[in-house]
């Protein structure tokens, strides 16, 4: 087993660095890390052995099976969830000490907005906060609004948005004070298929624009390899990280990426991917 992970581990990591510019440092580190659940007498391996780098500027989609693990290791970047054992660092920082350093912005699958506050307010709220002066507030929360393309709607109220409108609102408030790292889990899963094609297109041009490391799960082979600069592929529980697909595909990307032959085939190679780590589980359980 350990020969395993070591194995993963450097997979990983040499595609990540195949990724990157030569200057590019690490944002996020993970060591050794597992995540046991208990309850009472009963324990879940969650996560067993993660080994992974992610360089600046990356956008790494984690996918997997049902119950793999993708959102646990997701929170556990973000100290929302401690680990069992092993080390993560942000920012060259403790998970813990980089949450409160405010290293992240955070997007969940639903938007957790404030219905009694504008889109600008919400938009404003960590930077409250964090007792930035209002004239500041106002101004990265109109740029964040401009950037996800939602300039005119300041004064809107959540429940007056669409469910893409109101994740837009979501990433522009995760964006408002400049993290160095984005956690995005499935934040348009609960979306129509047209929505989220244009919510990714909108995505990426906010990824390029700002320069933020992303961290995005996702259940959809597609949407994670039209979205990375590297997928990372993910065991049956307890989940381990068992391969890397380096996507090389050219940037800026657009409808026509879909279109792309290499596109086509990098999904099939995650899927393929995906489906010899489910077979190799269900024989090693048989």
């Amino acid at each position: 087993m350990a020969a395993r992970a070591f194995a993963a581990h450097q997979r990983v990591s040499d595609a990540l660095d195949r990724g990157r510019a030569p200057a590019a440092s690490t944002v996020v580190s993970l060591s050794a890390v597992h995540k046991v659940f208990s309850d009472g007498d009963r324990r879940t391996v969650a996560l067993e052995g993660i080994e992974l780098d992610i360089a600046r500027g990356a956008f790494v989609s984690l996918i997997g099976p049902s119950g793999c693990g993708k959102s646990t290791l997701l929170r556990l970047i973000g100290d929302l969830t401690p680990t069992t054992s092993g080390t993560i660092t942000v920012n060259g920082k403790s998970a813990h000490l980089a949450r409160l350093a405010r290293d992240y912005g955070i997007v969940f699958q639903a938007p957790v907005l404030f219905d009694w506050r504008s889109v600008q307010r919400n938009v404003e709220l960590p930077l409250e906060l964090g007792r930035l002066p209002k004239a500041e507030r106002e101004r990265r929360a109109t740029e964040m609004l401009a950037l996800v393309e939602l300039d005119g709607f300041e004064r809107h109220y959540p429940w007056q948005l669409s469910g893409g409108m109101q994740q837009r609102v979501a990433i522009a408030r995760a964006l408002s004070f400049e993290p160095a790292l984005l956690l995005m889990d499935e934040p348009f899963g609960a979306l129509d298929e047209m929505s989220r094609e244009r919510l990714n297109l909108q995505l990426l041009r906010v990824w390029q624009k700002t320069g933020t490391t992303v961290v995005f799960v996702t259940h959809s082979i597609p949407e994670a390899v039209f979205l990375s600069t590297h997928v990372v592929v993910m065991s049956p529980r307890p989940g381990r990280i068992v391969d890397i697909i380096d996507v090389d595909l050219p940037q800026p990307r657009n409808d026509l990426t879909r279109e792309d032959p290499r596109y086509f085939g990098l999904v099939t190679r995650v899927r393929e991917s995906l489906r010899r780590r489910d077979t190799h589980a269900a024989t090693d359980t048989s």
